[in-house]
């Protein structure tokens, strides 16, 4: 009940301009599905961790394109989108790889963009769009973990996981709005506000984390990265103390858990995994220009 009171914040601020209330009822339901309708998600159905997903209806996809479209358009409200850095000239390279590896399995372009945030993180959404905060390029210690990392991200896209906690956000909204009034974002931008809230608070159930994992770790496979960056990133995790890591990937504390269904994974298939190092020293070091410059997308 917190978490839908503090969506409604976002969106309720002050009542419609009537003083009648068959009026404010009106223009409340005209406000509503005006909003709401441009976002109604069907259910998507998943085959089993690492397998591709279904295919999704073109107008499914262009469901995903407008959600991403308007978080997009809520970062660059924010001022945290980056326009230019040098930080650019590092990711690219890796983002060019991965996203070459992985088109194939979302119907939509993937895209990345730098974002400025306080913590080391990365998350998708969905339209293809992969958002990495600049703090995570100054965080990891090799190209293998940031590889792992985005591509854990990316995976979410395309099985269409931000998707259905958009759908989530949306019945909440929906339900609350009943017995309220909406001006000022629309109940569009609400379900945007909503999502990237959610994406931030590391809201995955577990078996949609080691799905990810799984299908991440084929991409960066396919990529030309170590999958194993991911596993030496769960052991740093795993071995620091009580809040000297932040919450990448997920909050959930049973990294070792992650570590033996990748394992797994990579001894189930050599074909794809046999030829990458397992041991942490065979890592190519991630070195970026310190407090780099930035500029922000007005």
């Amino acid at each position: 009940m917190k978490e839908e009171r503090g969506i409604l914040a976002v969106v309720l601020r002050t009542a419609v301009p009537t003083n009648q209330p068959w009026e404010k009822a009106v223009i409340l339901r005209r406000i509503v599905l005006s909003g709401l309708a441009s976002v109604l998600l069907s259910n998507v159905f998943f085959s089993a961790a690492g397998a591709a997903a279904e295919q999704p209806t073109d107008q499914q996809l262009q469901q995903e394109k407008q959600l991403g479209t308007d978080t997009f358009n809520e970062l660059k409200t924010k001022r945290e989108i980056i326009d230019s850095s040098p930080l650019y000239d590092s990711l690219k390279p890796l983002a060019s790889d991965i996203a070459r590896a992985a088109q194939s399995r979302y119907g939509l372009p993937i895209k990345f963009y730098l974002v400025h945030e306080p913590q080391p993180n990365a998350f998708a959404t969905p339209g293809g769009n992969v958002y990495v905060v600049d703090e995570l390029l100054y965080f990891v210690k090799n190209d293998e973990e940031l590889a792992g990392t985005i591509c854990h991200e990316l995976a979410h896209t395309i099985h269409h996981d931000s998707m259905e906690l958009a759908e989530k956000q949306k019945k909440i909204i929906e339900r609350e709005l009943g017995a309220a009034v909406l001006l000022g974002p629309t109940a569009r931008q609400a379900l945007a506000i909503a999502l990237l809230g959610k994406l931030h608070s590391l809201s995955y159930s577990r078996e949609v984390e080691t799905r990810a994992d799984l299908t991440g770790s084929d991409i960066c496979a396919a990529a030309g990265h170590n999958p194993w960056g991911l596993i030496w990133l769960f052991t740093e995790f795993k071995n620091a103390r009580p809040g000297e890591m932040p919450s990448l990937l997920s909050d959930h504390p049973d990294d070792q858990e992650r570590i033996n269904a990748l394992t797994q994974h990579f001894a189930a298939n050599p074909a794809v995994f046999g030829r990458f190092s397992q041991d942490p020293k065979s890592a190519t070091p991630f070195v970026v220009q310190k407090n780099a410059p930035v500029v922000f997308l007005r």
